[in-house]
């Protein structure tokens, strides 16, 4: 059974600004992860991360998001790409750091949308590395779209295709960004309060009270997230999604299936 963690890339950069990684929050991650596979030698991850402010600076300015037709300049579609990869390169050599054998998966190398959909995507040297026992990393990226000429591919819609259409169907998804989902934007009201669970009864007020991302995202905003999510879990009954904030001791907890004391959990019932 698999579990995907999700680093938010506003939780592992300061997204007002440009390529700003926090490498204090990056290493305490990254530990937390060492720490729950040595409690848990049977624990098989794949992890991905957002760009934060290194990828959605580009992609924002570029419009790479929005498509660039085939006989434009794809200049911003490079520099999108370069940024997401060398975040990636800082996330993966920090866990390698921590002793957690990281692997780099750039996804933009064999993956294909259309209409900002992912169609096709090479995912067999990822199964190949899980069963060495080593933790796949991918990242939100760039893509080469066949309906608007190019698309960015949310992490969370990388770990939905993984997790429908791959063999990699996780039993958890644990998504490390906001300390919970809150009634309000908690940024802005501080009369919001913790949603602690999330279910069928109560996922469409959910969707209406949670609104966007208050930086620079080309991959939407909390509501975004939520929707995609459930969508899962509408066709993996089984599945948890737990959101939580950067606290190592609460990830460390998530990834062992312990109780916790912050944070939204989704589940069907």
């Amino acid at each position: 059974m698999y579990t995907f963690i999700k680093f938010g890339g506003s939780v592992i950069t300061d997204k007002t600004g440009r390529e700003a990684a926090d490498l204090v929050v990056i290493e305490r991650l990254a530990h937390a992860v060492a720490e729950a596979r040595a409690a848990d030698p049977n624990l098989a991850l794949v992890l991905g991360h957002g760009s934060g402010s290194f990828g959605h600076h580009y992609a924002a300015r570029y419009g790479v998001h929005r498509g660039i037709p085939l006989s434009a300049d794809h200049t911003g579609f490079a520099l999108t790409a370069a940024a997401a990869l060398r975040l990636n390169r800082i996330v993966v050599d920090t866990l390698l750091a921590a002793q957690v054998p990281a692997v780099s998966f750039q996804p933009s190398a064999s993956l294909q949308s259309t209409n900002g959909q992912i169609i096709t995507w090479e995912t067999a040297p990822i199964a190949e590395a899980l069963q060495r026992r080593l933790v796949p990393v991918i990242h939100g990226d760039v893509a080469f779209d066949t309906a608007q000429g190019t698309a960015i591919i949310s992490t969370e819609a990388l770990l939905s295709f993984l997790a429908l259409r791959s063999p990699l169907q996780p039993r958890r998804i644990i998504l490390v960004g906001e300390a919970a989902v809150y009634t309000a934007d908690p940024h802005r009201d501080p009369t919001a309060q913790p949603i602690p669970l999330i279910n069928q009864e109560n996922i469409a007020q959910v969707l209406v009270m949670t609104g966007g991302s208050r930086a620079a995202d080309v991959t939407g905003g909390m509501r975004s997230k939520i929707e995609l999510m459930w969508h899962l879990i509408e066709r993996l009954p089984e599945l948890e999604v737990t959101l939580i904030g950067p606290d190592p001791a609460l990830l460390t907890a998530a990834l062992l299936g312990q109780s916790l004391a912050m944070g939204t959990v989704i589940k069907r019932w």
